[in-house]
């Protein structure tokens, strides 16, 4: 065949195969074909439903109005001046009646058809006149057929006359640009569902999101629902957030819900207990230490800042870090900057800190504890949580939440508290807050007798009260201790004390509890007299 070449058809193939778009498709196949010199034009028309009838210059000739053939990508260029048919827009032939004319009859029939010698004076001709100036001699039309369906037309208009074959090179064009076509819708279908799909799961995220918001802040006070408001205000942004509370009142999980409202939601969260960690540790804690860097540190160890990198990292207890260090996490969060312990390559992170504390840093920054410039890093954006007993319509909520609970995480039946009972939860004060109040939930659940346990409450903590001896004076000691001798008999005091407790401090059978002072106290003493738990040290 003179009008197309066998490495161009193969060429056109090729490249049909490689597409996923009908628009891509198409253009490639009338670009190619009209690329050829005898070619005058190349168009494509498409079956798709009737858009246009009121206006189609056809419609009277039109029996069936549901559809018509649209033309879809048109290529060639005239011989008697500068206008080329690359454009479909506006063109008077954008749309044809199925079986008007031949490109209608070709749909209609799904036969091709191919005139060798076009005469001017044939009646189907739209524009003989076009066919005259160009200097049109053949015609042919493919139908577009894949599994017995007709798609549309191909048409070819020539300026020299078809040879013999012709029409068998085009049938095998005509066939290849059908199953293309087919694939390119059937892939953009695919597309369109997966984007549907990707944005029914957006809304349905959104929805869950929004039901579930807060699911961890139970309560309906109205300081509840300010920190609630603060949350969605301050958690899409990056600003570090200092949470004031006292212990037990859910400062942790108000930290959580900032993280879960931010930009960062799909990175960790890693969370560090200040108080825990052992003052000579901290900053092989913090930014990781290299191997050798000190006796035991046989190996590479990331620290929390690489661990959170891209995330959030809580600052639990951070009036306990130790002023040292204190311009190190400075430095952090100013230039974004840290170094490994026994390295000297300067790494770069990008963390969120959220903070918490249940001391009054301003008296720390007085007495010199805490650095002034660093608290206003920290608290770029301060959250007070109120206690428990400022909130005392919120505890029949956070009752019903825990014993639920409870029940279902112990397997137990469901335990139903009346209304005096409920009532005596309400008055308690609460000093543990909400660590307390669950606490007792989870033994009225244990013992299924809440009477019993409510009985507790006016007891104090930790359950009845004993019968305690009749308070009597001190000993005296035989002779008078000096300061290093007071020193070391507290020392061992309360290293006593933690070897009974397993080296607990929190809690009912903590060390602080035995010791009869709070938990920060002892802490704050020990870190004094430079006692230090003994720790696990985890490698990278």
């Amino acid at each position: 065949m003179a009008i197309l070449g066998f490495v161009n058809v193969r060429k056109l193939l090729l490249e049909l195969a490689q597409h996923h778009s009908v628009e891509v498709v198409l253009k490639i196949a009338v670009d190619t074909l009209a690329a050829v010199s005898s070619v005058a034009m190349v168009r494509v028309w498409l079956i798709e439903p009737g858009d246009i009838c009121a206006n189609c210059k056809d419609n009277h000739q039109c029996v069936d109005k549901s559809r018509c053939l649209h033309l879809k990508a048109s290529a060639g260029k005239s011989i008697i001046g500068p206008t080329t048919w690359d454009n479909i827009a506006g063109s008077s032939f954008s749309r044809f009646p199925i079986g008007i004319r031949k490109v209608g009859e070709i749909a209609l029939s799904g036969k091709p058809i191919e005139l060798l010698e076009i005469k001017p004076g044939d009646k189907w001709l739209a524009d003989a006149q076009w066919i005259r100036q160009e200097k049109i001699v053949s015609f042919a039309g493919q139908p577009l057929i894949c599994r017995d369906e007709v798609l549309g037309v191909l048409s070819v208009f020539t300026r020299q006359q078809l040879e013999q074959g012709a029409l068998e090179m085009l049938r095998m064009v005509a066939d290849h640009l059908a199953y293309a076509i087919a694939n390119a819708r059937a892939f953009e279908l695919v597309d369109s569902l997966k984007r549907q799909i990707e944005l029914e799961n957006a809304y349905l995220r959104e929805e869950i999101n929004e039901a579930q918001s807060f699911k961890g802040i139970i309560g309906q006070s109205e300081g509840i629902e300010q920190i609630r408001k603060v949350i969605r205000m301050v958690g899409p942004t990056d600003a570090n957030v200092l949470i004031f509370g006292e212990s037990g009142t859910g400062k942790e999980m108000i930290a959580r819900e900032i993280h879960n409202h931010s930009e960062r939601c799909d990175k960790p969260m890693i969370k560090i207990n200040c108080s825990a960690i052992p003052r000579e540790l901290f900053e092989s804690e913090f930014f990781g230490h290299a191997r050798g860097a000190f006796t035991g540190a046989v190996k590479n160890r990331i620290g929390y800042f690489q661990a959170a990198d891209e995330g959030t990292l809580f600052l639990d207890e951070v009036g306990e870090i130790p002023i040292y260090l204190q311009s190190k996490l400075l430095r952090v969060l100013q230039e974004g900057e840290y170094q490994r312990v026994g390295e000297e390559t300067v790494r770069k992170v990008n963390v969120r800190i959220i903070s918490a504390t249940n001391r009054n840093l301003h008296t720390e920054i007085q007495a010199g504890h805490f650095r002034e410039d660093l608290y206003y890093r920290l608290q770029v954006f301060p959250i007070v949580v109120p206690s428990l007993k400022e909130r005392k319509i919120d505890i029949p909520l956070l009752a019903d939440h825990f014993i639920k609970l409870s029940c279902k995480k112990m397997n137990r039946p469901l335990v139903r508290l009346t209304e005096p009972q409920m009532a005596r939860l309400v008055a308690y004060d609460w000093p543990g807050n909400i660590r307390e109040l669950q606490n007792i939930v989870e033994r009225m659940v244990i013992t299924a007798q809440p009477d019993q346990m409510l009985l507790e409450l006016g007891q104090g903590l930790g359950g009845p009260r004993e019968c305690a001896p009749a308070p009597t004076s001190p000993a005296l000691p035989e002779r008078i201790l000096k300061e290093k001798e007071m020193r070391a008999l507290e020392t061992a005091n309360m290293q006593a004390a933690l070897r009974r407790t397993n080296w607990r401090i929190y809690g009912p059978r903590g060390a602080a509890k035995l010791l009869g002072i709070n938990p920060t106290t002892l802490i704050s003493r020990l870190k004094k007299l430079g006692v230090y738990l003994p720790r696990s040290q985890p490698e990278e």
